[in-house]
């Protein structure tokens, strides 16, 4: 018989495809609901990439991990355990992100258990990845979306006024010359943080040699993300007051959206070039 410690991950049987179609059964009501989530809201469309994006990294490793000799780990029936309790826990709950986040758990779990920890080594970020497919709690979305609105409107209007266009800002809403304009929830800059946030890890992991700057570079998405919807909503005033208000609608509008993601984009490059310098 062949001793299960030796045997390569090209020699699938039965036994390691078991696990993950129990596993995939009892998440079916879960990833269902997950799927209509990305289909239903426009926050979390990009969750249909996600899953896609983390098979392609894994199968652009296929050689080097058919090359591994595993054993089983038992410490990977801890992160079943745990996931598994999550999963519990969430359901008598009701808590979506918590039953969801505990199928990447079990499932890190079920790989680990079977095929060891030199395999989970070289496809953590893949399972970290997979993190961003989850809307996270609205209870967070929603506590964090008007700050926001804030952070994006005060810092207009200050730059605004510094340059002598002379406005005026009652909460979120920026009155210019005759005109109001509203930094509403969709422009608040979470949409865009949650998606950029996925981006900035995948790219802070394909640029970066090193874990420091790896990590250094998906933080700053988060400052970044701001800045680039502030820089939104200033130009959006900006065009407002010196073009035209119909600035607000469509296709202006996406367009604006979309400059986002530009402006992001250009200074995770900028950032990510000054890391590759700095830690050589």
């Amino acid at each position: 018989m062949e001793n299960r410690n030796t045997t390569r991950l090209e020699k699938f049987s039965a036994f390691y495809i078991i696990p993950f179609v129990i596993l995939f059964i009892i998440y079916l009501p879960t990833l269902y609901e997950l799927v209509k989530d990305w289909a239903t809201d426009d926050n979390y469309s990009h969750g249909f990439l996600i899953p896609i994006v983390s098979g392609y990294l894994i199968w652009q490793k296929r050689k080097d991990l058919a090359a591994l000799k595993y054993a089983t780990a038992n410490r990977g029936l801890l992160a079943v355990i745990f996931g598994l309790v999550l999963f519990i826990l969430g359901n008598g709950a009701a808590e979506y992100f918590t039953v969801r986040f505990s199928f990447i758990v079990t499932l890190f779990g079920i790989v680990y258990y079977l095929f060891g920890r030199e395999l989970v080594k070289k496809t953590w970020f893949e399972f970290f990845f997979l993190v961003f497919m989850i809307p996270i709690p609205y209870v967070i979305y929603f506590a964090a979306t008007f700050p926001m609105q804030l952070i994006a409107s005060k810092i207009t209007v200050g730059v605004l006024n510094l340059i002598g266009m002379g406005v005026v800002r009652q909460g979120n809403i920026i009155h210019i010359a005759g005109y109001s304009l509203e930094v509403a929830d969709a422009c608040s800059g979470m949409r865009s943080l949650v998606s950029l946030l996925a981006l900035g890890a995948l790219f802070a992991y394909l640029t970066q040699k090193r874990f420091t700057p790896k990590l250094l570079l998906f933080l700053s998405t988060i400052p970044i993300a701001v800045a680039a919807n502030v820089f939104r909503v200033f130009v959006t005033s900006l065009l407002a007051y010196t073009v035209t208000e119909n600035v607000t609608q469509e296709p202006l509008h996406s367009i604006m959206g979309l400059s986002v993601f530009v402006v992001a984009f250009i200074l995770l490059f900028i950032i990510g070039q000054i890391l590759k310098q700095v830690f050589k």
